[in-house]
C-alpha cells in the first residue's frame, strides 16, 4: 500500500473518534498493552512528560517540546486530533512522522491489527512510541487524548504529570461534575512521579490532593506559586512577564500564542520548567527562546492565530464552555467596529452551555467541519435562533469566510471556531 491507501486501510478498518464518537472508546489499556507489547514495550525506552486536562494541554505540551528543542534535547511529540495532515500527530524536533515510517509501521502490525481490532488512536499511540524509539530521542512529549486514567497513552511512566484546567466536555466518558472530570484526568498521576496542576479550582482541589496522597506523589499547583502578567502586544506577539512568589522572574517574555488564556498555560510550564531542571539543563533565555518560537519549532496552530490584520481575522480551536468562554472575554476586550462569527460545532457537543456565552450583536455565519460527527450547519442555525443569534448558513467554513470577507469593514473582527475540526478545514491555515 501507498502513503494514501494505508491511510484509508486505517480509516475504513479501525473506529475512529473523530468520526463515530464514543463507540472508538476503548474503556481499558488492554489493547494499547497488548500492542506495545508485540513491538517490544517501546513506552519503556524513553523519558516522557504526561499532559493532561480539558483545555490547554495541546499549547502547554508544544511549549515544552520546544523549550527542549532549545535546549538542545532531541524530542519527541504526540498530540492529537491532527488539523492537516494525519503524521502532524506524530513528530521529533518538530518535524512530522514520514509518510514512509507510517507505512512500515502498518505493514509490520497489520496481522495484529485484525486480530485484536484496536481503535485508531490505540494504533496511533503505539506507532507513536516506536516511532520515538527508532528516532532515539531523548524525551517525549505526551498530550493525553481524552481524559487521563484510561486514555492509551497512561500506560507511560513520565518523569512528570502535568494537568491543565479542568472544564465540562465529553461528559458521557469523563463524568457530570467538574470532581469527576477531575478523577479522570487525575488518572495520569503515578507511584513517585511529580504531578503540576497549572490551574487551582476549588471544586478540583481536593481529588487532586487525595489521588497525589494514593501515590505518594508531590503535588505543585502553579496558579499559587507562579503568575504570567500581560504586558501588550508588539509584532505579532504577546509581550509578558512572569512571576514567582511574588518576585519578577523571567522578564521579556514574547509569545506568538496571543489568547488571553495562554498567560495561565505559561505559568504552567514555568512550573514544569522549574520542577524538570533538577533533570535537564534549561536556563531563563531557554525558557524564552522556546515560548517565543513555539510555533516554528513544533508547527502547532490554531491557537487565537491571526490569519489577516485588516480586517483582523482570527481563529481558534476552543471547543467547549471554557475554552469559547475564554475566546468571547479576549474578542470583548480588543476595540474593533462590527462582529462576524463564523462557527460549526459536532453534534455531541453541549450548545446548552455555549450559546448563552455568545455575543448578541454580531453577525453570525453558520457552518459544519468535514467530518461525519458534524452538526449540520442549517440545524445549528436553528438553535441559535432560539438564543435569539440569527445568521447565514454557509456549509464550508471557507464560503463562510469569505462572505464575511465581503462583509466587513477594515475595522472589523472575523472570528472562526466552536470545532477543533471547523480550524482544521480553513484553507489558510
Amino acid at each position: 500500500m501507498n502513503f494514501q491507501e494505508t491511510l484509508d486501510y486505517l480509516y475504513e478498518s479501525l473506529p475512529v473518534f473523530q468520526k463515530i464518537g464514543g463507540a472508538a472508546f476503548n474503556k481499558d489499556l488492554g489493547k494499547t498493552r497488548l500492542l506495545l507489547s508485540n513491538l517490544n514495550n517501546p513506552h519503556e525506552k524513553f523519558k516522557s512528560i504526561h499532559i493532561a486536562g480539558t483545555n490547554g494541554k495541546g499549547s502547554i505540551s508544544s511549549m515544552l517540546a520546544a523549550i527542549f528543542q532549545t535546549a538542545g534535547y532531541k524530542t519527541g511529540l504526540y498530540t492529537s486530533p491532527h488539523l492537516k495532515s494525519f503524521t502532524e500527530r506524530i513528530k521529533v524536533n518538530g518535524v512530522s512522522i514520514n509518510e514512509e515510517s507510517v507505512i512500515k509501521f502498518v505493514e509490520k502490525t497489520k496481522s495484529l491489527i485484525e486480530e485484536i481490532k484496536p481503535s485508531f488512536f490505540e494504533l496511533t499511540v503505539a506507532m507513536a512510541f516506536d516511532y520515538f524509539v527508532a528516532e532515539n530521542i531523548d524525551v517525549a512529549i505526551v498530550e493525553v487524548g481524552m481524559g487521563g486514567r484510561l486514555d492509551s497513552t497512561n500506560v507511560i511512566n513520565p518523569e512528570l504529570a502535568l494537568i491543565t484546567n479542568i472544564s465540562y466536555d465529553h461528559q458521557q466518558f469523563l463524568g457530570d461534575t467538574l470532581p469527576e472530570i477531575a478523577h479522570e484526568k487525575a488518572g495520569i498521576i503515578k507511584e513517585g512521579i511529580p504531578v503540576i496542576i497549572s490551574e487551582l479550582q476549588e471544586a478540583c482541589k481536593a481529588v487532586f490532593l487525595n489521588t497525589a496522597q494514593e501515590k505518594n506523589a508531590s503535588i505543585l499547583f502553579a496558579s499559587e506559586k507562579y503568575k504570567t502578567i500581560k504586558r501588550g502586544f508588539s509584532s505579532g506577539f504577546m509581550q509578558a512577564e512572569l512571576w514567582k512568589e511574588g518576585e519578577p522572574y523571567i522578564k521579556n517574555i514574547l509569545s506568538p500564542l496571543g489568547g488571553n488564556y495562554q498567560l495561565k498555560n505559561i505559568a504552567g510550564v514555568a512550573a514544569a520548567f522549574d520542577l524538570l531542571s533538577g533533570k535537564f539543563t534549561f536556563s531563563p533565555d531557554t525558557f524564552r527562546e522556546g515560548i517565543k518560537n513555539v510555533c516554528s519549532l513544533t508547527g502547532l496552530k490554531g491557537r487565537w492565530q491571526v490569519l489577516n490584520e485588516c480586517p483582523f481575522v482570527v481563529c481558534d480551536t476552543g471547543h467547549n464552555e471554557a475554552g469559547i468562554r475564554e475566546t468571547m472575554e479576549q474578542i470583548k476586550s480588543i476595540a474593533a467596529g462590527k462582529l462576524h462569527l463564523i462557527l460549526g460545532f459536532v453534534k455531541d457537543k453541549d450548545l446548552k452551555k455555549i450559546m448563552p456565552l455568545l455575543p448578541q450583536k454580531a453577525n453570525y455565519y453558520f457552518c459544519q467541519p468535514s467530518i461525519s460527527r458534524a452538526l449540520d450547519a442549517e440545524e445549528l442555525r436553528e438553535k441559535a435562533l432560539v438564543y435569539g443569534l440569527g445568521g447565514i448558513v454557509r456549509r464550508n467554513v471557507n464560503d463562510a469566510l469569505n462572505l464575511a470577507l465581503t462583509q466587513a469593514n477594515p475595522e472589523d473582527l472575523i472570528f472562526i471556531g466552536g470545532s477543533t475540526f471547523t480550524v482544521a478545514d480553513l484553507a489558510n491555515i
